[in-house]
């Protein structure tokens, strides 16, 4: 894979360079990123719901039971940890607390989502015993939750209930999609907090097996992996990725971050591998921009990929890019760099934060009092599904924004 991408490769380095980058943006985007977000807590306020994107110039909301409730007061306790803001930080707590009854959400696979980047960033943040204890025992209470969809036979925690695909034959009865992989460091925590190993054993056989059918051998993703109840993996397809066979790019960028987190979580040297193998697949993709900001889906309308979508009815003249993919990733290089060694550290690193400062700049940052307070423009929720395309969306905003703490912090 490395050879046929050498040219690219070439370019790439002296693009990026060996010197580390200056890291002097990071603070003053965070007090961009406090001012703007006073206006989304404000129109959130409004409507008393969480917000998700926006679509022109009206915020769209959603409730506790949607997979994106949790980043709305995870960005706002990643803000409150860089600015030290007493009005972010009670509105943080307004609106973690306000997910509490999703601790019993199983009609999907997204508790994780939900509750650990709320929750979980409130323990890391709040200097405040009571509320601490009460916030673990809400997440050891959802990872009791999350497990109801873990089957022995299968190894897997199911993402979604029955589904049909996008071509109109396929019934898949226990689809599993490589997203899944984010909801699995709240089960390591809760092996860390109650000692239990039930948790982190349902996080590994849900790993191993989707290290095991998810990757081709270039180490691309599938979307969706189906499976009978044996555990066989028997459909390898998409739901929001341009085609079956193509790269769907926040789902490469799931990969790399899930498994980056759970080589952090255990340090299995094959998620590592399959962390870094799924990392060089993305920088060194022929297809990717020169700002490092990917298009939707890496062979979106490429010769020889067949879609079972009709974009036609789209009415695109252009491949949309997903900032949420570029943010995801840069957040997960920067943890990744830490884990490697030589000029594979140098590379994830560096790349990370050209990505970053690129996701800080006027191209993809909103204006102040725009965008509906969220941050970052230029995101696509699912293009096969015509939604949220070429817009904001709320975990862009929260990834981003963790991609620059974790910079800030990153020990040299």
């Amino acid at each position: 894979m490395i050879k046929k991408y050498l040219l690219t490769t070439l370019i790439l380095a002296l693009t990026l360079g060996m010197t580390p980058q200056k890291t002097d943006f990071i603070d003053e985007t965070f007090k961009k990123a406090e001012k703007q977000y006073e206006l989304l807590i404000k129109e959130s306020n409004q409507t008393n719901k969480f917000p998700r994107t926006e679509k022109e110039g009206k915020l769209i909301v959603t409730n506790e039971w949607d997979w994106t409730g949790g980043f709305f007061p995870g960005s706002l306790w990643l803000i409150y940890h860089q600015t030290g803001s007493e009005k972010i930080k009670n509105d943080a707590i307004k609106w973690t607390e306000a997910l509490e009854k999703a601790k019993d959400l199983d009609q999907h696979h997204d508790i994780g989502f939900v509750m650990f980047c709320s929750y979980g960033n409130a323990i890391k943040y709040l200097d405040n015993p009571q509320k601490v204890t009460e916030y673990r025992d809400i997440i050891l209470h959802s990872s009791n939750t999350a497990l109801k969809r873990f089957d022995e036979k299968v190894g897997l925690i199911k993402s979604w209930n029955e589904k049909k695909a996008w071509d109109n034959k396929t019934i898949w009865k226990y689809p599993v999609i490589i997203d899944n992989m984010m909801n699995l460091e709240m089960l390591s925590y809760a092996t860390k907090e109650t000692g239990n190993s039930r948790y982190i054993d349902v996080a590994n056989s849900h790993a191993h097996k989707t290290m095991e059918n998810h990757f081709r051998e270039d180490f691309s993703t599938y979307h969706v992996v189906d499976y009978d109840d044996k555990g066989k993996a028997i459909h390898k397809q998409t739901n929001q990725g341009f085609s079956d066979q193509s790269t769907w790019a926040r789902g490469q960028a799931w990969a790399i971050y899930g498994f980056t987190m759970m080589y952090k979580e255990t340090n299995n040297p094959a998620y590592l591998k399959t962390a870094q193998e799924a990392a060089k697949f993305y920088i060194y993709h022929p297809n990717l921009p020169k700002d490092k900001i990917p298009y939707w889906d890496f062979n979106a309308n490429e010769k020889g990929y067949q879609s079972d979508v009709d974009f036609s009815a789209r009415k695109l003249t252009y491949i949309p890019r997903d900032a949420s993919a570029a943010a995801i990733t840069a957040s997960a290089l920067i943890d990744l760099s830490s884990f490697s060694e030589g000029k594979d550290k140098k590379m994830f690193l560096n790349f990370a934060k050209e990505t970053l400062k690129t996701l800080s700049s006027p191209t993809y940052f909103a204006d102040p009092g725009t965008n509906s307070g969220f941050l970052l423009k230029h995101s696509v929720g699912s293009l096969p599904h015509n939604s949220e395309v070429d817009g904001p969306l709320v975990y862009a905003d929260y990834y981003f924004l963790e991609g620059l703490t974790r910079l800030k912090e990153l020990k040299k």
